[in-house]
């Protein structure tokens, strides 16, 4: 089982590139960049983990900036949006992000997606709230003609252009994984219906342990064709506990992904030592 981190990068945190760096020498797997363009003052929509929503939110970097940082100074790394919020981009734009920083990074690319919850940040860049998931799968459908064709087009309800030529494509064959985050049952469809993965937070379900959606999670991708090993979890938000780590791969987790404050490197290194110490407990 692998293990990567997450920070919004803002002004105030560790550069993606120093964090990346240091990822990478203490045998983490991936680095991971959230994504907000900005957050309308009227704050309409709550914040989905309760309370004020967090300084980090507001300040917070283009997520294809800083993993571009990251890549130019990394070997091994993996580089993934945590998440992407498509519905909020163009979509022929952000397959030409998308495939140039796989190209840059040498193919180490992770297109981890989601729909979103503000509203009114939506809004603001002309996406309906209530259509939102519709958009992002025909993105999604989109990009992959783009990636995967000398001549693409695409005619959705939302999404659609004729004919057209677009380079570069990505290293990845056929592109980029697509991961698409959120909660168990819909996005755990939508990972099945046009993903590669699915991000549940294990801060934000029902259950008393995300891992208790998994027999239901294959049970839906025998149902709608999938091999689960074909749209393989990866858990966001994983704690200091071994126990729990140890648990999460003996059932078959891919993937989890500590969310580290926005901080310098003075408080993140301490951390990323403690997590280095549990890498390599669960390597055996």
């Amino acid at each position: 089982m692998d293990v990567g981190a997450a920070m919004f990068f803002t002004d105030y945190s560790m550069g993606a590139a120093d964090l990346a760096q240091a990822l990478e020498a203490r045998g983490f797997e991936s680095v991971w960049a959230p994504e907000h363009s900005h957050i309308p003052t009227s704050r309409r929509s709550p914040y989905q983990a309760g309370g004020e929503l967090p300084k980090q939110y507001y300040d917070v970097m283009d997520p294809f900036v800083t993993l571009c940082a990251a890549a130019a100074v990394t070997r091994t790394i993996r580089l993934g949006t945590g998440v992407c919020l498509v519905i909020q981009r163009d979509t022929i734009q952000t397959a030409k992000s998308v495939a140039s920083l796989d190209q840059v990074s040498g193919g180490r690319f992770l297109f981890g997606i989601g729909g979103g919850w503000n509203a009114e940040e939506m809004e603001d860049h002309g996406t309906e709230f209530k259509s939102r998931f519709k958009k992002m799968r025909e993105q999604i459908e989109a990009m992959k003609e783009i990636w995967t064709k000398d001549a693409a087009e695409y005619h959705g309800d939302l999404v659609r252009f004729g004919p057209m030529a677009a380079w570069p494509k990505p290293v990845q064959k056929p592109h980029p994984p697509v991961i698409v985050g959120g909660a168990f049952p819909h996005s755990a469809r939508r990972a099945l219906r046009y993903g590669d993965g699915w991000i549940p937070n294990a801060s934000r379900q029902h259950y008393a342990d995300v891992t208790d959606y998994l027999p239901q999670f294959k049970e839906m991708a025998a149902e709608m064709g999938r091999d689960p090993r074909q749209v393989p979890v990866t858990i966001w938000g994983a704690t200091e506990d071994y126990d729990r780590l140890r648990r999460y791969e003996d059932q078959g987790i891919v993937r989890v992904i500590v969310s580290l404050p926005p901080d310098n490197a003075a408080k993140t290194l301490p951390a990323l030592d403690r997590w280095a110490g549990l890498i390599r407990r669960i390597a055996g």
